[in-house]
């Protein structure tokens, strides 16, 4: 299970480091558009999500059913959850730098937000979209 949380830390780490320091590299512009990393742990999590305690979708809709979603998995669940933050945060992190570069924001701006979005996924969106804002002055498109 160790093994598992640090091939996928070890997998988003160089896309992170590249989308930080290497925005307009061309294997940079081909990870970011090809999902190629995210597509990988999502196969991990997959794995992890299903060769667990069986799933009961009914505990999704309360806060009590998520509480006993990762008590019934354990260490499984804990690490399927953990694998669908990173996936997740780096297809969040692959948005912002996208749109940043269509909007013709320096990259400059948007580096806060996309170590927030590696650290913290929502708070670097939010932060992004604020940055969005001043530098477009546009809400949306």
């Amino acid at each position: 299970m160790e093994t598992a949380f640090q091939v996928a830390n070890m997998l988003v780490f160089p896309q992170w480091m590249l989308m930080i320091f290497a925005p307009q590299w061309k294997g940079t512009q081909g990870l970011v558009k090809s999902y190629l990393v995210p597509a990988l742990l999502a196969c991990l999590y997959a794995y992890y999500i299903f060769s667990g305690a069986p799933l009961d979708f009914n505990d999704f809709s309360t806060l009590a059913g998520i509480k006993n979603l990762f008590a019934k998995g354990g260490d499984t669940a804990l690490l399927a959850g953990w694998i669908h933050y990173l996936a997740f945060d780096l297809v969040a992190g692959s948005v912002v730098l996208q749109d940043a570069q269509r909007k013709n924001i320096a990259h400059f701006w948007i580096i806060l937000p996309l170590v927030l979005c590696f650290m913290l996924g929502p708070v670097g969106l939010l932060m992004y979209w604020l940055v969005r804002l001043f530098k477009t002055k546009q809400i949306a498109g």
